[in-house]
């Protein structure tokens, strides 16, 4: 369960802020969208980010893909002079020489943990872990450059401290050997799952061949009106000049390197029925899954993960949800996460939208909406609805949400300027 996400000097974000699932004390839709992760703490099923192009929705997940990156492959995919590679915030003089911050506050199998690092494109200038087993937090570890301090909750770390290099987490080593706590904090990374390309169907077609999934992924398809009556995973094998020519440059590298005897290349087809001029249904006809719409793709690549995360639990991050999809079908996949029946395992979702039809109180609380603004300076802020100020007065819940917003009362859009002029002519 994701409580807060914080980043600093990345990419737009030039200060650090913080993205919050911990509930507030307001009481609408506190039923559904709201569960209790310990005997104090709330939090939120889902939360949706808006803001103008180029305003920092897509930089604030780029900032949890890159630390999810990193926790998995510093330690063994880096080599000893590589750099990291790390964006950070290139428009001011203040954050030249600034390593970038990160940091993510979760609870995992009951216990609350901390974990951060700060780094620029040589080194880890500092990292730190924390956990509350009961009420207090205690201290796991703490590093500043190469001085690494391994506390007596994480005996696994002790002999790792000389095994880290300067460009390679401790978190990340530490779990490279077996280190029990490591290896559980890693189990949860791999369940925070962010899709920066939602067209990118590769985890749904993996896992069609188990007969299960490939039928829940067809009843997904068909809830959301698509005419598909069957789904057909098909596999060839392929020897290496077979390739397509225009398969990426890095894939084609890295399969040189392994040098495989065969290579499994994954297709999808669909069925649709064929019907006479009488209306009857006389046969079948079977087309690749590029040839159907984007929208119909779109669907296809989340109805893998949604459903996975649905039933297992965990964070779902999706960038740009209504691109290429109905309203109504963004509303309904909001509705499956805020949902006590189709949820049971409280997974959470957060995505970044343009579509102002979710802007409604019937399907998020006010601290559910979040919004990133751009200043003139170029730097990323971003705040929550259930915060924001008009007046000094606090939005209520009774408010026209998309109404308001798109008139600019909450900020976070663009300020158009006259396209006519483009049209002119020149005297």
């Amino acid at each position: 369960m994701l409580i807060e996400f914080s980043l600093g000097n990345f990419l737009s974000f030039k200060d650090p802020v913080t993205l919050s699932m911990v509930a507030g004390s307001i009481k609408e839709l506190k039923e559904d969208n709201v569960f209790k992760a310990t005997d104090k703490l709330n939090l939120l099923k889902s939360c949706v980010i808006y803001g103008a192009n180029a305003s920092g929705k897509t930089n604030l997940l780029a900032g949890m893909a890159f630390m999810n990156f990193f926790v998995f492959k510093s330690a063994k995919e880096f080599q000893a002079t590589e750099k990291i590679p790390i964006d950070s915030f290139r428009l001011s003089t203040e954050t030249e020489n600034k390593p970038s911050f990160f940091e993510i506050i979760f609870i995992h199998k009951g216990i609350r943990y901390r974990y951060g690092f700060e780094a620029d494109s040589v080194k880890i200038h500092k990292e730190w872990l924390f956990y509350s087993p009961k009420k207090i937090e205690r201290t796991l570890f703490t590093r500043v450059d190469n001085n690494i301090k391994v506390k007596h909750d994480f005996k696994e770390g002790k002999k790792l401290e000389e095994k880290t290099r300067e460009n390679a987490l401790f978190l990340s080593v530490v779990a490279q050997f077996n280190g029990k706590i490591a290896e559980s904090i890693l189990e949860w990374f791999r369940d925070f799952n962010i899709i920066p390309d939602i067209k990118d169907a590769s985890f749904t077609v993996d896992n069609l061949e188990k007969d299960d999934f490939k039928n829940k992924v067809l009843t997904f398809l068909k809830e959301a009106d698509i005419q598909i009556d069957e789904l057909q995973l098909e596999v060839k094998e392929l020897n290496f000049d077979d390739l397509p020519k225009d398969i990426p440059e890095t894939l084609k590298i890295l399969l040189e390197k392994r040098k495989p005897d065969k290579i499994k290349s994954y297709g999808v087809n669909t069925t649709h029925k064929k019907y006479n001029k009488k209306k009857e249904v006389k046969s079948n006809e079977v087309f690749g899954i590029e040839n159907e719409s984007k929208g119909t793709i779109k669907i296809f690549a989340l109805s893998g993960p949604i459903i996975d995360t649905l039933e297992n639990g965990g964070t779902l991050i999706l960038d740009e949800l209504d691109t290429s999809l109905h309203p109504q079908i963004s509303q309904s996949i909001v509705k499956l996460f805020n949902s006590n029946v189709h949820n049971p395992k409280n997974a959470q979702l957060i995505f970044a939208t343009h579509d102002t039809n979710l802007l409604d109180k019937r399907f998020f609380r006010r601290d559910q909406i979040w919004f990133t603004e751009k200043n003139a300076y170029g730097v990323t802020d971003l705040y929550s609805l259930a915060e924001y100020k008009v007046n000094d007065s606090k939005i209520r819940n009774d408010a026209s949400y998309q109404k308001d917003y798109i008139l600019g009362k909450y900020g976070a859009i663009p300020f158009i300027g006259n396209f006519n002029s483009l049209f002119r002519k020149v005297k």
